[in-house]
């Protein structure tokens, strides 16, 4: 029965979490980022000590794919943001910085 209810339960927060993040909108996207990047550490560090604490050789897999994706996941949400910020930067500013070394 508990693995019935951990399925729930994890349906349940996926279903959730999809309906929150589609109503966020557009101009919190990238603050919402930084703190979500910040939660993918926290579950990195999960994931080492899943791993660490892994017995059999099925555990030891199935925590070396979570540490993999728990990495994958905070490195490129800070290169999703990085790439977001450099969105908002102004032309001009650019423009100036590429124009230095031309003299």
């Amino acid at each position: 029965m508990t693995g019935i209810v951990a399925l729930y339960i994890f349906m349940l927060a996926a279903f959730t979490g999809y309906e929150v993040i589609a109503r966020v909108p557009v101009i919190l996207h990238t603050p919402l980022m930084s703190g979500s990047n910040f939660v993918h550490g926290i579950v990195l560090v999960g994931a080492m000590v899943a791993l660490g604490n892994a017995v059999t050789p099925l555990e030891k897999a199935i925590g070396f794919v979570g540490v993999l994706l728990a990495a994958g996941n905070a490195v490129g949400g800070y290169v999703v943001t990085e790439r977001m910020l450099e969105m908002f930067k102004s032309s001009g500013a650019k423009k100036a910085g590429g124009s230095q070394g031309a003299h």
